[in-house]
């Protein structure tokens, strides 16, 4: 009975480490099989699969596939595939249509996205997803998502969730900001070609969270032009802890 009382411990403690929530990366691929005109038309994605813990894996599995619709977009509606191979067919049935409507018209579309788990720890997990999509115009547009989860619930943490305090996080990160920019205090923050809504500091839409600090990142026409690119700004975690509601 003893021997028992001291293996069923030892049985539970590896049964839960052989329950932890683990990735595999997945990639898919479709190419238009019309005769290429300028390039060929094609869409690549690599994107990791969250497993092992079914409620935690899916409700993270929902959310990159639901972002991944909104990347891979062309026309006034999303595509109502529910799988990725059932996206990307739709994205290459949109161009072979078009191509074949106007047959006299070259063109191509290109499609690449790539995801990846950038941060994980006992609390959060964080997914960034990195993208490229051309359908036409003068240049195609490229961008980064931050995708943040509890990582004992799988639930996406919305931004305004991060901060213990979003006003005082803001005049903080401002301050960051000016330094970083060189961009003295009091002077016109719009001064030095950035396009800040009404000339006023706002924070950005996407937060990635790594092994040095919390990452600011403001993609490409959020602050600035697209020549400029997008702006980023890194704030060590000993800086940024006291702000941080999750870490």
């Amino acid at each position: 009975m003893k021997k028992i009382g001291i293996l069923l411990p030892l049985l539970l403690l590896f049964a839960g480490c052989n329950n932890d929530l683990s990735f595999k990366e997945q990639k898919y691929y479709k190419k238009s099989t019309l005769p290429c005109k300028a390039e060929c038309t094609d869409i690549s994605v690599v994107v990791p699969i969250a497993s092992d813990k079914p409620i935690v894996a899916d409700s993270i599995n929902k959310k990159v596939f639901a972002t991944m619709k909104e990347i891979i977009y062309v026309g006034e509606k999303p595509f109502t595939a529910t799988d990725y191979n059932g996206l990307l067919s739709a994205f290459i049935n949109a161009y072979d249509k078009m191509q074949t409507d106007n047959p006299k018209d070259v063109f191509n579309w290109k499609g690449d996205i790539k995801g990846k788990v950038i941060y994980q720890s006992d609390s959060i997990i964080d997914i960034e997803l990195k993208h490229y999509t051309f359908t036409g115009g003068a240049h195609g547009y490229s961008g980064r998502h931050s995708l943040i989860f509890d990582a004992m619930t799988g639930k996406f943490i919305p931004n305004e969730y991060l901060f213990r305090d979003k006003k005082a996080f803001m005049a903080f990160a401002e301050k960051k900001f000016r330094i970083a920019y060189k961009i003295p205090e009091g002077q016109y923050i719009n001064a030095t070609n950035l396009m800040f809504e009404n000339g006023v500091f706002q924070l950005p839409q996407t937060y990635f969270f790594t092994d040095k600090g919390l990452l600011l990142f403001y993609n490409v026409f959020e602050i600035a032009s697209y020549a400029d690119g997008p702006k980023e700004l890194l704030i060590p975690y000993s800086e940024v802890n006291k702000y941080l509601t999750v870490r």
